[in-house]
């Protein structure tokens, strides 16, 4: 028997419709759904699907932050498109306060947002918040990916992109897929290259944030930078 779609529901066999979920996300709101309904309809799969998903890639922030490729190969592109759309609005939704106001003032909203920007990677990716001389954010790339435990940095590369960007400062940040929150000598060393290549432009490093699950460590706070 086929897996019905979302807006499909079958008695007796377990599956949950798309209004069915609509109904009770309404009634006692969106935290009331479990990972597998919120992946029906984001994905607009069945029940099977979803469940199929999560067991692929582990959890919802893994299905979530999960290459493009591959939730295609798993779902089909349409479930792959509307997911990263989702992921792309959250990223959107919470770089807008880092854009109207000094980043240097509010830290909590940098780390929520790295968080998000870094949810369920699998591999490690070296990204770089350039901000204009009022500290709020010009923009964000990703200057390096690499594999489960290295990413490519190159400093000079990072301050070109900053002087084409006319950016003042930067924060840099990248992510353990593994959940390790503990710095590496070579994070620690590719820091101090940063902060120097940036000293000689007059282009300050502000800190650099390491994502590891849950939990975001800033380097200048544990004094290693």
């Amino acid at each position: 028997m086929r897996s019905p779609g979302v807006g499909e529901a079958l008695d007796g066999e377990g599956w949950i419709g798309e209004a069915e979920i609509t109904a009770r996300a309404a009634g006692f709101g969106p935290r009331a759904l479990d990972d597998a309904e919120i992946l029906q309809v984001l994905c607009g799969v069945g029940e099977a699907q979803a469940l199929d998903l999560l067991a692929a890639f582990g959890s919802l922030p893994e299905v979530w932050g999960a290459p493009f490729a591959d939730l295609a190969r798993a779902a089909g592109a349409g479930a792959a498109v509307r997911l990263k759309l989702a992921q792309e609005a959250a990223r959107r939704a919470l770089a807008q306060p880092l854009r109207a106001r000094t980043v240097i003032g509010s830290w909590s909203a940098v780390f929520a947002y790295l968080r998000t920007a870094h949810v369920g990677a699998p591999r490690e990716q070296f990204r770089v918040l350039f901000l204009d001389k009022r500290n709020r954010l010009i923009a964000d790339e990703v200057m390096g990916e690499g594999t489960v435990d290295h990413a490519p940095v190159y400093p000079r590369e990072v301050m070109r992109r900053a002087l084409e960007l006319n950016a003042s400062a930067v924060i840099v940040a990248h992510n353990h897929p593994g959940g390790d929150p503990t710095p590496s000598q070579a994070d620690i060393t590719v820091t101090g290259e940063l902060v120097a290549a940036g000293r000689a432009l007059r282009i300050a490093v502000h800190d650099h944030i390491l994502v590891a699950g849950d939990e975001t460590v800033s380097f200048k706070t544990q004094g290693v930078m």
